[in-house]
């Protein structure tokens, strides 16, 4: 049973990977076919951000409320202990991966700085940021999130 569950871990643990690379490319509009401002459905204004704030309001409430100790005591009724971070993991890429997916690009731009002296410091910043984030793991104990 040890080998299914740590199979399980490693699966969960490679999803969240690819979808982790994928946000940067999604947020930085690198490299991925769909970004945040390119390649979605021409959708009106008020549509599109209806649905942008329901997709982010899945991945903020899954993302919170299966954090808490309350759900995982729940949780951890329905499924081994040891499986509880690695599903945790698997269902907060698979809210992400919805919302990369159903995200509706905005058609107008509320600002624009991709020309000028502040764009390179801005994508600098933003990819050290993304950064943090992967180091962050690390510091919460980064293999943690095999199970």
């Amino acid at each position: 049973m040890r080998f299914l569950y740590f199979g399980y871990g490693v699966i969960s643990y490679l999803i969240f990977f690819v979808t982790f690379l994928y946000a940067i490319g999604f947020v930085e509009g690198m490299v991925v076919p769909k970004t945040v401002n390119e390649g979605g459905a021409d959708t009106p204004f008020h549509i599109a951000l209806m649905i942008n704030c329901a997709l982010l309001g899945v991945f903020a409430a899954q993302h919170s409320v299966m954090a808490r100790a309350e759900f995982k005591a729940i949780w951890t009724k329905f499924i081994p202990n040891v499986l509880e971070r690695s599903t945790y993991v698997l269902l907060s890429s698979f809210a992400l991966i919805l919302l990369f997916w159903q995200w509706r690009p905005m058609p107008n731009p509320v600002w624009d700085l991709s020309t000028g002296p502040l764009n390179s410091i801005l994508i600098g910043l933003s990819l050290l940021g993304w950064l943090v984030v992967l180091l962050s793991t690390f510091l919460i104990s980064h293999f943690e999130l095999f199970g």
